[in-house]
């Protein structure tokens, strides 16, 4: 398997292997890796997969996409990665799983609605499902070249404390991570500022999480630094995070399903669009996804695109502040994936129109036609729709939710149901990717349900632990100048 920038002029000069890319990030034209096809699951395989545990699963679908690590050691590196001794943060009543457990929301008039959990992790999060996997890949290839990697990330709540988790007292890494200064949950901020291990470094920006990546993009653009500062990334950029995150959907259809004649259909909680992004890759493999629904809060660019073919970012100011802050994005870095696969992996018809919102701040793809001549592919093609999400509508879909099915879920979990149960199809399945568990996201529980979340073991007084965080201006030149005092080089 060889991967390509998605804005690459030359695909036959550009191609690179997947361990070539695991520790790089951004590809050196500023575009993002991708595969220079994707590997095509077929039903015989499905089958086969049904009686896999998930690591077991990991490991068959990974195989498809690292194919240059030794079967033997990616087998090891999936079997240390999902165990759950990892995720273990498993409620009593959820018993289908260890790892991803699925449960029955509803099911009625022909339409099923299901909940897919994702936050049994060491953070709560489904962010964990990627990153745990991640950190093990990061030390054995670092191993294997004898090298050292300073990862520079940004996070609008759950990426950051993932990675720092993930990769604490991992040896030859240290991890610089930029937030949005006072902008995440109480819980989630605490989760991060409050590690005390010498290799993890929290910057807390004084603007949005937008400007946050716009820093890591801007240093990573920079080569030689890069190249002298041995910086990669664990964001959602990073092409095998996105991969790990493929597994979960087909673990999903396989739990869902008795049959690979029957299909389903997921709605994702989106901002940065990693995950739903795992999911177009997915259902390009052949996984039987009928449709992938995009769910936003306000910040609502992705809803936007979906409905009329305008990809329009906000500025900072522009940027609304939600009761779903992971959510709080403008500026989707994934997004840059599905609009090469859209525009039939055309590098430079991508490359420019991604110079465009440099300049225009918007593009549109509405009513045009590809390079071919023939009518431009619609994104109804892909599978895809979107709705969006509001901060009242999360608080009824917490008390409905509460009241219908007894489960407690975080605000951008409802942002998923109330956008899913508007989108279901009679005949279809739909699941529901949970984001969090709700103790992440205390102030907006307490509000919806006049209580507080319940906390796993471990996590009762996390907000009171001493915290170590470096506050910071809007300025890639000050990140710069910190790592390097930090490393030495």
């Amino acid at each position: 398997m060889q991967y390509i920038s998605t804005r690459s002029k030359d695909k036959s000069a550009s191609k690179r292997s997947f361990s070539q890319i695991l520790l790089e990030g951004l590809a050196p034209d500023g575009g993002l890796y991708m595969p220079e096809s994707y590997p095509v699951v077929t039903g015989q395989e499905l089958d086969k997969w049904r009686s896999l545990s998930y690591a077991e699963l990991a490991f068959e679908i990974l195989g498809k996409f690292a194919d240059d690590i030794p079967e033997k050691d990616l087998k090891m590196l999936a079997e240390k990665t999902y165990t759950p001794e990892v995720y273990r943060n498993v409620r009593n009543d959820d018993a289908l799983d260890a790892i991803t457990p699925l449960r029955l929301l509803e099911e009625k008039d022909g339409r099923k609605l299901m909940l897919l959990g994702l936050s049994n992790g060491p953070t709560l999060a489904f962010k964990d499902m990627a990153m745990q996997l991640l950190g093990n890949l990061f030390e054995y290839e670092l191993k294997r070249q004898h090298a050292e990697l300073n990862i520079l990330g940004a996070t609008s709540g759950d990426t950051g404390s993932a990675a720092e988790y993930a990769m604490r007292g991992k040896k030859g890494i240290r991890v610089f991570m930029l937030s949005p200064y006072r902008k995440m949950s109480a819980f989630q901020t605490a989760q991060m500022f409050s590690l005390q291990d010498p290799n993890i470094f929290n910057i807390a920006i004084e603007g949005v999480f937008d400007d946050c990546q716009d820093i890591v993009k801007a240093v990573s653009n920079d080569l030689e630094y890069k190249a002298r500062q041995k910086i990669g990334t664990v964001n959602s950029i990073n092409w095998a995070r996105v991969v790990a995150q493929v597994v979960y959907y087909f673990r999903a259809y396989l739990m869902a399903t008795t049959g690979n004649e029957e299909k389903v259909s997921f709605t994702v909680p989106s901002g940065n669009f990693g995950n739903i992004c795992a999911g177009h890759i997915a259902r390009m493999m052949g996984l039987p996804i009928d449709r992938l629904v995009v769910a936003t809060n306000e910040n609502d660019v992705l809803d936007e695109f979906f409905r009329t073919g305008v990809y329009r970012v906000r500025k900072s100011e522009e940027t609304w502040h939600t009761s779903s802050p992971s959510m709080d994005i403008s500026k989707a870095s994934n997004f840059e994936r599905f609009v090469y696969d859209l525009l039939g992996q055309d590098g430079e018809r991508v490359n420019g129109l991604f110079r465009q919102i440099e300049t225009k701040g918007f593009f549109d793809l509405s009513g045009q036609y590809g390079s071919d001549g023939n009518e431009f592919p619609q994104v109804k093609n892909y599978g895809f729709e979107s709705g969006k999400s509001t901060h009242a509508d999360r608080i009824e879909t917490i008390r409905f939710v509460q009241k219908e099915y007894g489960i407690t879920i975080d605000p951008h979990t409802a942002d998923g149901i109330k956008v899913a149960r508007e989108h279901q199809r009679k005949g279809v399945t739909m699941i529901v990717l949970e984001t969090a568990q709700a103790a992440k996201f205390n102030e907006t529980i307490f509000e919806a349900l006049s209580r507080n979340a319940a906390r796993p073991a471990g996590f009762e007084r996390i907000e009171e632990l001493p915290q170590r965080f470096t506050v910071m201006p809007i300025d890639d030149g000050e990140v710069k100048k910190f790592i390097a005092e930090r490393t030495g080089l």
